[in-house]
Protein backbone atom coordinates (compact mmCIF):
# COMPACT_ATOMS: atom_id res chain seq x y z
CA UNK A 1 0.00 0.00 0.00
CA UNK A 2 1.40 3.38 -1.03
CA UNK A 3 0.92 6.12 1.53
CA UNK A 4 0.43 9.48 -0.13
CA UNK A 5 1.27 12.65 1.75
CA UNK A 6 -1.64 14.87 2.69
CA UNK A 7 -1.95 18.33 4.20
CA UNK A 8 -3.67 19.43 7.39
CA UNK A 9 -3.72 22.65 9.35
CA UNK A 10 -3.04 22.91 13.05
CA UNK A 11 -4.43 25.87 14.95
CA UNK A 12 -2.84 27.25 18.10
CA UNK A 13 -5.86 27.53 20.41
CA UNK A 14 -4.13 30.18 22.53
CA UNK A 15 -3.26 32.61 19.71
CA UNK A 16 -5.43 31.59 16.75
CA UNK A 17 -2.33 31.18 14.55
CA UNK A 18 -2.27 28.22 12.14
CA UNK A 19 0.47 26.14 10.55
CA UNK A 20 0.13 23.80 7.58
CA UNK A 21 1.71 20.37 7.79
CA UNK A 22 2.33 17.73 5.16
CA UNK A 23 2.02 14.29 6.71
CA UNK A 24 1.34 10.66 5.92
CA UNK A 25 -1.52 8.53 7.27
CA UNK A 26 0.92 6.50 9.39
CA UNK A 27 2.32 9.58 11.17
CA UNK A 28 1.15 9.66 14.78
CA UNK A 29 -0.80 12.25 16.71
CA UNK A 30 2.31 12.66 18.92
CA UNK A 31 4.31 13.66 15.83
CA UNK A 32 1.76 16.36 15.04
CA UNK A 33 1.92 17.64 18.63
CA UNK A 34 5.73 17.61 18.57
CA UNK A 35 5.91 19.51 15.27
CA UNK A 36 3.35 22.12 16.29
CA UNK A 37 4.82 22.56 19.77
CA UNK A 38 8.30 23.00 18.28
CA UNK A 39 6.98 25.48 15.70
CA UNK A 40 5.40 27.65 18.42
CA UNK A 41 8.16 27.06 21.03
CA UNK A 42 5.81 25.28 23.41
CA UNK A 43 6.51 22.48 25.86
CA UNK A 44 5.46 19.31 24.09
CA UNK A 45 4.22 17.29 27.07
CA UNK A 46 1.65 19.86 28.13
CA UNK A 47 -0.40 19.92 24.90
CA UNK A 48 -2.83 17.67 23.06
CA UNK A 49 -4.52 17.98 19.68
CA UNK A 50 -8.23 18.07 19.23
CA UNK A 51 -10.36 17.39 16.16
CA UNK A 52 -13.64 19.13 16.82
CA UNK A 53 -14.56 18.20 20.38
CA UNK A 54 -12.55 14.95 20.38
CA UNK A 55 -9.07 14.87 21.95
CA UNK A 56 -6.80 12.64 19.87
CA UNK A 57 -4.53 10.20 21.67
CA UNK A 58 -0.79 10.50 21.09
CA UNK A 59 0.28 7.08 19.85
CA UNK A 60 -2.58 6.71 17.35
CA UNK A 61 -1.78 6.85 13.65
CA UNK A 62 -3.54 9.75 11.94
CA UNK A 63 -5.55 7.32 9.79
CA UNK A 64 -6.77 5.50 12.94
CA UNK A 65 -7.69 8.83 14.54
CA UNK A 66 -9.85 9.73 11.54
CA UNK A 67 -7.63 12.59 10.34
CA UNK A 68 -8.06 13.32 6.63
CA UNK A 69 -6.81 15.72 3.95
CA UNK A 70 -7.51 19.39 4.77
CA UNK A 71 -8.63 18.71 8.35
CA UNK A 72 -8.12 21.43 10.94
CA UNK A 73 -6.72 20.20 14.23
CA UNK A 74 -6.30 22.37 17.30
CA UNK A 75 -3.29 22.40 19.63
CA UNK A 76 -4.71 22.91 23.13
CA UNK A 77 -3.27 22.76 26.65
CA UNK A 78 -3.72 19.26 28.05
CA UNK A 79 -6.95 19.32 30.11
CA UNK A 80 -5.47 16.60 32.33
CA UNK A 81 -2.46 18.74 33.11
CA UNK A 82 0.15 16.84 31.05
Amino acid sequence: MVLLPFRIKVKNAETGATVEMELEQNNTVDEVIESAATFWNKEMGTYVVRKGKKVLRGTQALSDAGVREDDMLELVPDPEGG
